[in-house]
């Protein structure tokens, strides 16, 4: 508001000054709001709301995050559709009906995608994410393995690959369960179906195989998992489960790998669990847990809560969350049916196969992966290279805005330290030639270092394991 000489702004109408260089008692940006306790007056929204969006414009862009699997873009339409329903607490299945019949679509056509026996009798839900979505179904993998009758004092065990993501470790130790670990060897970056076979004993409640390592984008061979455990049962009788954890590769091996049997086509197959905030195409805060029938679930598991007004039953670890994010699943769902997810995830890989072959042809790197799997892959320096590191490369990436991890393999590959990309819905050709430039411009400084800058001290630059 216009102010006369003489004149004292009237505090309760001020609001965010249209620059940044007047005092204004109220509504100006030149005082730092305190960060460690409630502010003791209100603040007028559009100020509030410009102090937040300056701070956040110091994160990284999300679309430049080659490190992250989470979905950064969605139509427009989508985000409306979230929108509408973000106030929706969907936990309450009597005040919102249609929501929960979106979720029941949904988990119907997750079944169907893999391959349930009979998908209207399979069973599942939504979670926050595939970690949840995990700790659902090695709870029911613990169930089932206490109602066979362990020997008192028996200690639960679940076999996995070192390669599992952390949320298995985290399982294992909020519910007391033994993790039996393979290890890696030479250029093997996963699970092992022998080795695996092997550390089952009548305490294993389950085997996890990950559809999609996060380490290097590669497919655990689910089916020799399987055929070895068959093995396992012909000659000891342990009938032993297995969990697949699809994350990002059940939402990818359905419709670029329809071939590959690695889902509920397999006997011993119980559950799979996916992240529909991956490669299912959702902004982050929805996964998908599925058991082929009932008997996988067990029911005592079940709860069924008198919650305003009804009956209901849930399985889950989180209560109240918002719609939206199942909305938007039936929506993608809806909107690019199987045609379209070929289209995008088809698009996807040939991207990550494309920047792969040319990070090979600049000479300077080894692939471990291709892209050719998840629309993942993983590289390192070649032989010979000595002045610089993976972590010099990442760190002079996330210079030009690209955000690129660089990290450790666990035991027996503690020895490794690769670079890993990932490939999502909207990182475009025209963005993959932005970065393999940015990439290739580096390199002539980095090779005139006398020696790695962290030589002494290799530290992760992503979040990894």
């Amino acid at each position: 508001m216009p102010l006369h000489k003489g004149s004292r702004p009237d505090e309760r109408s001020l609001s965010v000054n249209p620059f940044y260089g007047v005092a204004d008692p109220v509504g100006g940006m030149t005082e730092s709001p305190p960060k460690h306790r409630l502010p003791d007056t209100p603040t007028p929204p559009s100020t509030a709301y410009q102090l937040v969006h300056d701070e956040l414009m110091l994160d990284g862009n999300s679309r430049l995050n080659l490190a992250t699997f989470v979905t950064t873009w969605m139509e427009p339409e989508a985000g409306v559709l979230m929108a509408e329903c973000r106030d929706k607490n969907m936990i309450d299945k009597d005040e919102y009906p249609r929501t929960a019949e979106l979720e029941r679509r949904c988990v119907a056509m997750l079944a169907d995608l893999w391959n349930a026996p009979e998908p209207s009798a399979a069973v599942g839900c939504s979670t926050t994410g595939s970690s949840e979505a995990c700790m659902l179904a090695g709870m029911a993998l613990k169930r089932r393995w206490s109602k066979r009758g362990p020997a008192s004092g028996a200690r639960p065990n679940l076999v996995m690959g070192v390669n599992v993501q952390v949320c298995w470790e985290k399982f294992c130790a909020f519910w007391e369960v033994e993790p039996r670990l393979v290890p890696m060897e030479g250029d093997r970056f996963h699970l092992d179906p022998r080795a695996a076979a092997e550390l089952c004993d009548e305490n294993t409640i389950g085997v996890v195989g990950v559809l999609g390592s996060t380490f290097d984008g590669s497919y655990e061979p689910i089916a020799d998992l399987c055929a070895a455990l068959d093995a396992l049962q012909e000659r000891t009788g342990l009938d032993v489960p297995v969990h697949v954890d699809g994350a990002s590769g059940a939402m990818v091996a359905p419709f670029l790998d329809e071939d590959l049997v690695w889902d509920f086509r397999l006997p011993r197959v119980a559950s799979i669990n996916t992240s529909g905030h991956k490669y299912g195409l959702v902004y982050p805060g929805v996964g998908w847990a599925l058991w082929r029938d009932g008997a996988a679930l067990p029911e005592e598991l079940v709860f069924r809560v008198n919650y305003l007004g009804g009956d209901m039953p849930t399985f889950a670890l989180n209560f109240s969350r918002p719609g939206a994010q199942v909305v938007a699943q039936y929506y993608t769902f809806l909107r690019l049916g199987r045609e379209g997810y070929r289209a995008v995830q088809h698009s996807a890989r040939e991207v990550a196969r494309g920047i792969a072959d040319r990070v090979a042809e600049l000479g300077d790197f080894e692939l471990l992966t291709r892209g050719d799997e998840l629309p993942v892959f993983a590289f390192t320096t070649a032989p010979g290279v000595e002045s610089y590191d993976v972590f010099d490369v990442s760190r002079r990436l996330r210079e030009s805005g690209w955000l690129v991890p660089a990290y450790t393999f666990p035991p027996n590959r503690e020895d490794l330290s690769v670079l890993r990309v990932v490939c999502r819905n909207g990182f475009s050709t025209d963005l993959a030639d932005l970065f393999v430039d940015d990439l290739t411009r580096l390199l002539p400084e980095l090779r005139r270092q006398p020696h790695p800058l962290t030589r002494d001290k290799a530290a992760a630059t992503g979040f990894h394991h």
